[in-house]
């Protein structure tokens, strides 16, 4: 953890210039540089520069990953690997707590996706005018953050926003959409945002982990019952992820596309 966490750190502060060849606009670019959210779509951009790659299958994707600074697809790609065995872990956990058999999820994933960010969230002169992020839950199926040792996430709670404080050693774990959407609501995606400091830079690295965009998400067929109709209709996670980098971040709102009404 110590490790990843320094080589994002030298990543941003390597010359501009070093840095420029990764940078792009477009958000089906896989690895690239960028910032705010998605400009393309905001009128008002986020205190936010952020390095995207994917990390699943490892072998196939981490030639494409930053080659400087030097040590970064060794450090990284050990970062990747072991994220990935702890997430299909909570994977079989979860899928196990919700009375379904421990590989349940990760059939239903598909052939798998796992995306690495570096966010990096300047000090801001006027925090209380301007977000890192603003609220959103996160598209995917888990989340696991690394957040370094600068407060900055938020949670919603209750309709209120609750500070989740650094620990050493730690990671943050998120629900994602496809979460909520498997379990019929039993699950609910959590809600957060990242907020700004006039003092002191934040990184933080989320990893993102859910279905392949060719899978097939519906609730799990043992959720539904006479009691419990089905929330949401089934789709292939690409319908899902477009729409999600189509509107924004707009809170939990990408789910309501999916809702069904029931009577």
């Amino acid at each position: 953890m110590k490790n990843m966490m320094g080589i994002a750190k030298e990543f941003f502060e390597m010359p501009v210039e070093d840095r420029a060849c990764l940078y792009s606009e477009d958000p089906k670019q896989l690895v690239r540089l960028s910032t705010s959210f998605n400009i393309r779509k905001e009128k008002v951009l986020h205190w936010r520069d952020y390095m995207r790659h994917p990390c699943h299958p490892l072998e196939e994707v981490i030639g494409s990953w930053p080659e400087k600074p030097a040590a970064y697809r060794e450090i990284a790609g050990r970062y990747a690997a072991e994220m990935r065995g702890l997430i299909l872990r909570l994977l079989a956990a979860i899928s196990e707590a919700l009375g379904l058999d421990s590989d349940y999820l990760n059939r239903s994933f598909g052939r798998h996706s796992q995306v690495m960010l570096t966010n990096y969230y300047p000090s801001c002169p006027k925090p209380d005018l301007t977000f890192g992020l603003p609220s959103h839950s996160d598209p995917d199926g888990i989340t696991v953050l690394m957040q370094g040792d600068v407060s900055g996430l938020q949670v919603l709670k209750n309709g209120n926003w609750i500070t989740v404080k650094p620990l050493a050693n730690a990671f943050v774990v998120n629900l994602a959409d496809q979460m909520q959407v498997v379990s019929n609501g039993r699950f609910r995606s959590v809600e957060h945002r990242a907020v700004t400091n006039a003092s002191t830079a934040r990184i933080s690295i989320p990893t993102f982990y859910g279905p392949s965009k060719d899978a097939s998400i519906a609730p799990a067929p043992t959720m539904v019952d006479q009691d419990h109709p089905p929330l949401y209709r089934g789709y292939k996670f690409e319908e899902f992820f477009d729409v999600f980098w189509s509107q924004g971040l707009k809170r939990k709102t990408v789910l309501d596309h999916f809702k069904i009404e029931n009577p």
